[in-house]
């Protein structure tokens, strides 16, 4: 108990973060996918000008009259989605390999303030409310642990949450657009200068909720899957059983948070102007409209990315944490 947790939580969390980063990249592109905050269409967005074959000109010498034109919609074109390689392959042509790690400034420091928090708070809420005669902990007490570990570790880490959204999509907007931000410094002083200390909890209410259901769902359930492999005697206490066990924890995390996600990444990456509308009033506001626009489906945009974002990052980090916990265990 105490600050072990933290120490060992904080670097595995750390090392994951920087080895998944291009894939997280990649997945926040796609999920940005379709967005508009343009206005309602109208019934006909596209209108052509049509001449009938047979009309005939207005002349003195016959009353015989037909429209010179026609007014007939044009369908809107349907803009195809891309796939993850599609966009990894686009960035690199149009940004170069440097930008599959734009903002890895600020997942670093997310990684420190938000995973650092979790994953050593749900270590002392699991070692306290763990029973001492037995030495087990309930699927439901995990469950707990990781909700109120996750949300506390969220808010925290919100402000760095914002910065590495919004330095991940500023590659595809237009030129003029762009923010620009040379770090995570840069980006957290500029918005709560231009923006207000507010726009650094932008988007807190979904990424506290995306946090609890990632953390509730991803260290409960490796414990968990840890624990029955083990009891079961399916694999030995080592590097087969950490993998399998973490993959599948990714898995089940990757599905729980994913239209969550697709939320927040929206919601952070909104520009607000002075005098001007925000695209979105709130996180169920975005939601309601990403649906209405888009489609069920589309709160699963950047899914593949997601979970192979996700399945690595948490292979890299509960075997990280393995290790760090069988170093810090011989000093």
């Amino acid at each position: 108990m105490g600050l072990t947790g933290f120490v060992e939580g904080g670097i595995a969390s750390i090392v994951a973060g920087c080895a998944t980063h291009p894939m997280d990249l990649i997945k926040v592109r796609m999920q940005l996918q379709g967005e508009t905050s343009a206005p309602k269409p109208t019934p006909y967005p596209a209108v052509q000008t049509l001449r009938p074959a047979l009309a005939f000109r207005n002349t003195t010498q016959s009353t015989l009259t037909a429209p010179e034109s026609i007014r007939v919609p044009v369908p809107t074109p349907q803009v195809a989605r891309a796939g993850p390689i599609a966009v990894g392959v686009r960035i690199l042509q149009q940004e170069g390999v440097g930008a599959l790690f734009s903002g890895v400034s600020a997942t670093i420091l997310r990684q420190t303030l938000y995973s650092t928090t979790r994953m050593g708070l749900y270590d002392i809420l699991k070692k306290k409310w763990t029973d001492p005669n037995s030495g087990t902990l309930p699927l439901a007490s995990k469950i707990s642990a990781g909700l109120i570990a996750g949300a506390v570790g969220a808010a925290v880490g919100n402000p760095a949450d914002v910065a590495m959204v919004r330095m991940q999509a500023d590659g595809r907007l237009p030129l003029a657009q762009r923010r620009n931000y040379t770090s995570v410094v840069d980006a957290i002083n500029r918005m709560a200068r231009q923006e207000g200390i507010a726009s650094l909890w932008r988007g807190s209410s979904m990424t506290i909720n995306r946090a609890m259901l990632v953390t509730a769902s991803q260290l409960a359930s490796y414990d968990q899957i840890k624990e029955m492999i083990l009891e079961k005697r399916v694999m030995k206490d080592g590097l087969g059983t950490h993998v399998t066990a973490s993959f599948s924890a990714g898995f089940v995390a990757a599905v729980a948070s994913n239209p969550v996600d697709v939320i927040k990444t929206r919601v952070m990456n909104m520009k607000v102007e002075a005098g001007v509308e925000a695209p979105y009033s709130g996180a169920l506001d975005c939601a309601l409209k990403t649906v209405r626009a888009e489609g069920p489906l589309a709160l699963y945009k950047g899914f593949v990315p997601t979970i192979s974002r996700q399945g690595p990052f948490t292979v890299v980090l509960f075997v990280t944490l393995e290790q760090v916990r069988k170093l810090l265990k011989d000093f």
